[in-house]
């Protein structure tokens, strides 16, 4: 913001050329113009979070590649392998950063706002950005086993009773398994590590206080043993304890080099303070002939009560009202599972698209979030989020996440009409005001009808970052138009119908503004693909167009602009089946895969079934999805390693594979996998809402001759349903049809 004043400007340009150095502001304006002109320049929270993340990488430069003899996070063992595939060499590069395995998944409590995380290879985060907790096994003589240095260890979720990691690695007669999840214990969430180890020479478990996480460094200044031996005492009244108390403890500071240096040396050191903050400690417990041992650290993430019950009746409780579902593939049944799971445990009182990198709220990672609980009928988990949507509503009516990103309005107030499509209630009165002064700021905020290309549009923004610089992104008029007809139902609801009208209008008219455009754009490019906005050519961004077909339904299924743009991505944006966004993601980015694959299925395209097994396979074994892929590795490469919108859009990919809404009718098993119908196992999916009322979808596949059958509780006339399931015929049912036989033909019987 400073840098917006004429002398702030002045002065840091004579500073940098007194210097030798490239002016800043000259750099800052030439970056500018491969970008619209913006009312606003970066928004703060992005400059922040890019800020902060760097800030970090600047400490790995100078931390890790002249520690290399420390044990480190799996990412950094193997990003720093000059043997390895993740290998990035490091010349040039001023930040060092987890560009290979962005990989990890969190535990918890439901409704509490501390989310532990775990890395592939068994590290644990109890605290957001905070130290880590590992575990070996050490010999002063012989073989070690760490984790992070295994190439073949194996991990998994354990779902019930409560999600929990499980990480075991083995090696020359080495065996060490570590399972972490998230206990209560009388009302204070705790992070719990169990470790049981066993190996046939003489050795020791080592349960180790790490200054690092799987970004990086973290600091850790001061460390004090417990007066009974039984744990570490940390800054900020944090702590570990041990059961049962371990043998020894150790401890280190940076000059010292790693703890791991110092097991086996006697110490009666009951306290170090490292003015570098990497301060490192280890509990050890004896190892000998085979025995297995088992012990815990435990680290209270709260310091008072935070609720009722004990973690795995809180675990229960709150999935008991979603939507279950049968796989005949027990792959297909874990992931389902993981889904509802993760977007339970990051929906505590806002709703956050990932635990660590993306901890923090965006309306657009929200309105995926939010319709994936509305869908999977956690209703009241998703209205207890909305219900603050007003608050973050400044005077003027814009819904605010952060500046610059023109969108954020539409997915409010859609996400509004979905809850009342959903549940079947009219708009709360509290969110009225809200609702009429958000559909007058979209209208507000277009710009002029001056005969450009860009005419009647959302001004430029930043949008999703990901699109590429700022510009008049169609993404965001998209929404717009979604959000000014979901006031005009959600006002007729409450009947306000004059103030529906205006809406109505408003909405037909951006919707007419976007037509216009496209029309020159097709003119210009001579195909009717739509790029991402009305200057650019056809490239990744285009992905941003499909939200006019998913998950918006503004474009009809079949669309020509809709569905050339889906021809564009399949043939020219793909690397395997998965969708590769060149732009600042560099990766295969899953959710955006399964938006081409809701598109294609709507529009019976069968291809887009090759999307949906591509984003199965990439899936961490803990049944997990980081924002972008690394098409080599197979890690996370950009983004949060746990992102819950990948989480949410696989939730809706299953819901909408089954069922889902399309104008007044009931599309039903447009997405259900052929495979599935050549075995025996019967396919069930709901009690489901919809927009007519909750709907059961059951399929007996028959071995290829399936039968489909479907019930619903509908609020007024059933509606039409539709049948189509791939590789058979499609099938309009009869009024008061509640089933259909399919021969192995493809024809009806």
């Amino acid at each position: 913001m400073l840098l917006r004043w004429f002398p702030w400007r002045l002065v840091v340009s004579r500073v940098a050329r007194s210097k030798g150095l490239v002016d800043p502001i000259k750099l800052l304006s030439r970056l500018e113009s491969f970008a619209q002109p913006l009312e606003v320049k970066e928004p703060l929270e992005l400059l922040r979070a890019g800020l902060v993340f760097h800030a970090r990488g600047l400490i790995n430069t100078g931390a890790i590649q002249h520690n290399l003899d420390w044990i480190w996070p799996y990412w950094v063992e193997r990003q720093y392998d000059p043997g390895d595939e993740s290998f990035i060499p490091r010349a040039f590069s001023i930040t060092h950063v987890n560009l290979t395995h962005r990989n990890w998944t969190a535990i918890g409590v439901p409704d509490s706002e501390e989310i532990p995380i775990v890395d592939p290879r068994g590290l644990v985060m109890p605290f957001w950005d905070g130290w880590t907790l590992d575990a070996w096994i050490a010999s002063e003589d012989g073989p070690w086993l760490v984790p992070s240095r295994s190439l073949d260890a194996l991990q998994w979720l354990r779902i019930d009773p409560s999600p929990a990691v499980i990480t075991r690695a083995s090696a020359r007669g080495m065996e060490l398994e570590t399972l972490a999840e998230a206990v209560d214990e009388e009302g204070v969430p705790v992070c719990e590590l169990a470790v049981r180890a066993r190996s046939t020479m003489r050795s020791w478990l080592v349960i180790s206080l790490r200054p690092y996480n799987p970004e990086g460094v973290s600091f850790v200044h001061a460390i004090d043993a417990m007066e009974d031996g039984a744990g570490f005492l940390l800054p900020e009244r944090r702590s570990v304890t041990f059961d049962p108390r371990p043998e020894k403890l150790a401890l280190s500071i940076y000059r010292e080099g790693d703890v791991k240096a110092s097991l086996f040396h006697a110490s009666d050191r009951r306290s170090v303070r490292c003015n570098v903050g990497m301060a490192s400690a280890a509990a050890l417990y004896p190892l000998a002939g085979g025995v297995a041992m088992e012990a815990r650290a435990r680290v209270p993430l709260a310091s008072g009560a935070q609720g009722h019950g004990s973690s795995h009746r809180r675990w229960r409780a709150a999935i008991a009202p979603a939507v279950k579902a049968e796989f005949p593939d027990p792959r297909w049944q874990f992931l389902y599972d993981a889904s509802i799971r993760s977007i339970v445990l990051h929906s505590p009182r806002e709703c956050y698209p990932g635990p660590y990198t993306y901890k923090r709220f965006w309306f657009r990672d929200a309105a995926f979030i939010l319709h994936a609980l509305l869908c999977a009928g956690l209703t009241d988990r998703a209205e207890r989020v909305i219900d603050h949507f007003p608050s973050r509503q400044t005077r003027t009516g814009f819904f605010l996440s952060q500046e610059g990103e023109w969108d954020s309005n539409g997915e409010a107030l859609w996400t509004m009409r979905r809850y009342c499509e959903l549940t079947g209630r009219p708009p709360k009165r509290a969110w009225l005001d809200s609702i009429r002064v958000g559909a007058e700021w979209i209208e507000r905020k277009r710009v002029k009808s001056d005969g450009s290309i860009h005419a009647g549009l959302l001004p430029p923004g930043f949008s999703a970052e990901h699109l590429g610089p700022n510009d008049y992104y169609y993404w965001d008029d998209f929404w717009g138009v979604a959000g000014l007809q979901s006031a005009a139902v959600l006002l007729r609801m409450a009947g306000e119908l004059r103030a529906a009208g205006r809406c109505d209008a408003w909405g037909a008219d951006l919707l007419a503004a976007v037509r216009a455009s496209l029309e020159q754009v097709e003119a210009r490019l001579r195909r009717p693909a739509m790029p991402a906005s009305p200057y650019r050519r056809l490239d990744t961004g285009a992905i941003g167009s499909l939200a006019s077909g998913y998950p918006l339904q503004i474009f009809d299924a079949r669309d020509p602009h809709l569905l050339d743009t889906a021809a564009y991505i399949a043939s020219e944006c793909l690397v395997g089946h998965g969708f590769f966004q060149d732009i600042i993601h560099s990766g295969v980015n899953c959710y955006l895969t399964l938006h081409l694959a809701q598109v294609r299925l709507r529009a019976g395209d069968t291809g887009g079934l090759e999307q949906v097994r591509e984003i199965a396979r990439l899936a961490s074994p803990t049944g997990q999805w980081p924002e972008a892929v690394h098409p080599r590795t197979g890690g996370g490469c950009m983004g949060d390693g746990h992102h819950v919108w990948a989480s949410a859009d696989w939730f809706l990919m299953m819901r909408n594979s089954f069922l889902r809404e399309e104008g007044g009718a009931l599309v039903v098993g447009a997405g259900v996998l052929p495979e599935w119908l050549e075995q025996r196992k019967p396919i069930r999916f709901g009690p489901a809402p919809t927009s007519f009322g909750p709907v059961t979808i059951e399929i007996d596949p028959c071995e290829g001759r399936p039968l489909v059958h479907w019930s619903g509780v509908w609020r007024d006339a059933a509606p039409m349903v539709e049948i189509r399931l791939p590789g058979y015929e499609a099938v309009n049912a009869a009024s008061g049809q509640d089933s259909v036989s399919f021969a192995r033909s493809g024809a009806v019987t």
